[in-house]
């Protein structure tokens, strides 16, 4: 089975879905579109050949204009605070927000980067306009055991990254012990810098196999081969993710940190 992000609702909910798939024998996975892009799969293989050594950060901005800015075909329409009162996109109780919609990218690769390191704990703040249930900016900080690590979400970007890289620009970029690589989205080549002084090397993109340029493409590998699936599609992983963005979603209502633990994160 291959959801398309998020996980779930809640994390009871993506608890009683891999019990469920784990007693039905049932492959469970979720499609994060963004780990596809080469340019984050590149950086990916370049922090798994130790470029940049341990990974001790990841900073992540990401977004688009907003879930109404164009209609089917890709029309594009001028929402007022009205429209997006009635839209699902925007109601609290379905999940609605810039947090909901992207955090889940930003700390599920994130978690991909750190091959599955888990944080302490997490504080958030966003921002939700008058008249609006949900927010359409957020900003999260994880604390992990080699420091913090940013991510932050907005739904009323410049431009759409897909077809022009706004100001902030989306993506990533990732700290090590010995340098960084900054890896933006659909971009055509990632930023390593060594530390010490080096200058950046402008590294081209890798040419993706076939059965890692899609979620399907991956599980079918996986089904018929028995090779491993890519991380970020594994209910583990996602899991994880999904445990860091309810605890940013209770930092933000409180205005408290929160542990991972206080949201069940730590294991089932």
């Amino acid at each position: 089975m291959i959801l398309e992000k998020p996980f779930a609702d809640s994390l009871d909910a993506v608890d009683r879905m891999i019990t469920s798939s784990e007693a039905n024998g049932t492959l469970l996975t979720v499609n994060w579109p963004l780990a596809w892009l080469p340019s984050h799969r590149t950086a990916k293989r370049l922090i798994a050949e130790g470029s940049i050594g341990e990974v001790q950060a990841v900073h992540f901005y990401d977004g688009n204009r907003g879930p109404l800015f164009h209609t089917h075909g890709k029309v594009e329409t001028s929402p007022t605070t009205e429209d997006k009162a009635a839209s699902w996109f925007y109601a609290k109780e379905a999940g609605g927000g810039s947090l909901r919609d992207y955090l889940g990218y930003g700390v599920t690769l994130g978690t991909w980067f750190r091959d599955g390191g888990l944080p302490e704990a997490v504080t958030a703040d966003w921002f939700v306009p008058e008249g609006l249930e949900v927010d359409e900016q957020s900003v999260v900080v994880a604390r992990y055991g080699t420091g913090l690590s940013v991510f932050e979400t907005r739904w009323g970007t410049l431009s759409d990254p897909w077809n022009l890289q706004p100001s902030p620009r989306c993506g990533f970029v990732i700290t090590g012990t010995t340098g960084s690589i900054t890896s933006w989205d659909y971009d055509v080549e990632v930023t390593l810098t060594r530390g010490n002084g080096s200058a950046p090397e402008h590294v081209s993109v890798d040419e993706i196999a076939f059965e890692d340029k899609t979620a399907l493409a991956n599980v079918v590998a996986h089904l018929r081969t028995g090779r491993p699936l890519d991380s970020p599609l594994t209910a583990a992983t996602s899991r994880i993710g999904h445990a860091i963005v309810e605890a940013a979603v209770r930092a933000a209502e409180t205005g408290h940190r929160v542990g991972l633990n206080d949201v069940g994160g730590f294991g089932q």
